[in-house]
């Protein structure tokens, strides 16, 4: 183990001690303490993979996809938090100038909360509908528009907001404080009920020509995949600590649950259930790591292999969380619960960073070309 990674890991040994039993509370509650989501931030653990060179890490994607499984094991809503802050980052290193850079990605290791905004009530998968604009008048930057489900934006200290931008797209730096911008919680979410789900309006924010990154435009495509391999990424290995949970979850029940003087797991029809669920916890673990791989050595391999960690990861999580619900029964049907909560979450997992339909359709364009 490289000393990066034993740091990566000795750090998320003692989340997990921090987190402990709170995760129901934090479910039932909608919301994690933001004093520790910054302690967690002010360590680099919300975007480990920042370089050093800016205070960050410095992990590679296998060894941050491990400690991401491992806090989506224990709460989605704060892996939902870690995958933003993780997007955040992510685009401002890749498209930033080198000023910017140092001063964003200094602040993201030094406590302070990010989110980024693509999605519109008329532009979801579709987002060449978009409407947001970035607009340059009298010296300054005007940004105009409104999104909707932005994980994590009630928390952020700012914001990474995409929108049109000149002939192109950009991506924008926007402060939660600035005059103009409305921060609205979206209420009682069906899953990830603590990850600060929240719609943002922006009437005439008006900024300084350097919070626009990398001052200049982009093809909105080229943007907006920029973004989302870190999410689907993300959000893939979030799936497999969903899958452990629920495997860990039911197998103990199971073990332990008698019915008809045996127990549960003698049972052939939840016996089966029990192999379901180590199925799909090793195949979503192993598609994981390959794109994980794939993505420490910049294969040209890397997207569709990273939306094949996605699509396989949300599919399985979904079927595996409703299969520990049906073998827990009464036992895990009620309200926070672990394999109540995964029940939840799960499904929204198959709808951001690209629905499973999107996820299916690139996997069956990229099958035909090379078929």
């Amino acid at each position: 183990m490289t000393a990066t990674a034993e740091r990566l890991a000795d750090e998320f040994d003692r989340l997990v001690m921090l987190v402990g039993d709170q995760t129901e509370e934090w479910d039932r509650a909608g919301s994690i303490p933001r004093n520790l989501l910054r302690d967690l931030g002010s360590r680099g653990m919300l975007c480990p993979q920042v370089d050093a060179r800016y205070g960050g890490i410095g992990a590679g994607s296998l060894d941050t996809g491990e400690a991401t499984a491992r806090i989506g094991s224990l709460c989605s809503s704060l892996r939902s938090v870690m995958t933003s802050q993780g997007m955040a980052a992510w685009t401002i290193g890749r498209l930033a100038d080198s000023g910017q850079r140092q001063a964003l990605l200094s602040d993201l290791v030094q406590g302070r909360l990010a989110a980024i905004g693509f999605s519109e009530a008329g532009a979801g998968s579709d987002l060449s509908a978009m409407t947001t604009t970035i607009r340059r008048e009298d010296g300054e930057l005007v940004v105009d528009g409104a999104k909707v489900w932005v994980t994590a934006a009630c928390y952020a200290d700012f914001l990474v907001i995409v929108g049109h931008h000149e002939d192109g797209a950009g991506a924008v730096v926007v402060p939660t404080t600035a005059p103009g911008v409305r921060v609205r919680r979206v209420g009682d979410p069906l899953g990830c009920r603590a990850a600060g789900h929240a719609d943002v309006t922006l009437d005439s924010v008006r900024l300084p020509l350097d919070a626009l990154l990398g001052g200049t435009s982009y093809s909105l495509p080229m943007l907006v995949t920029t973004a989302l391999a870190y999410g689907r990424m993300s959000v893939a290995w979030g799936c497999v600590g969903i899958l452990r949970a629920c495997l860990r979850a039911t197998t103990r029940h199971a073990a332990k649950r008698r019915q008809f003087g045996r127990p549960l797991a003698e049972h052939q029809l939840v016996a089966r259930h029990l192999a379901e669920l180590f199925v799909a916890e090793q195949a979503a673990t192993r598609i994981c790591e390959h794109a994980s791989r794939c993505w420490d050595a910049g294969s040209a391999d890397l997207v569709v292999a990273t939306i094949l960690a996605k699509h396989t990861g949300a599919s399985q999580a979904v079927k595996g969380a409703a299969s520990a619900v049906q073998v827990l029964a009464s036992a895990g049907a009620h309200d926070g619960h672990v394999v109540a909560r995964a029940y939840r979450d799960a499904k929204l997992m198959e709808i951001i960073e690209g629905s499973s339909e999107i996820c299916q359709l690139i996997l069956a364009e990229h099958a035909v070309a090379t078929g």
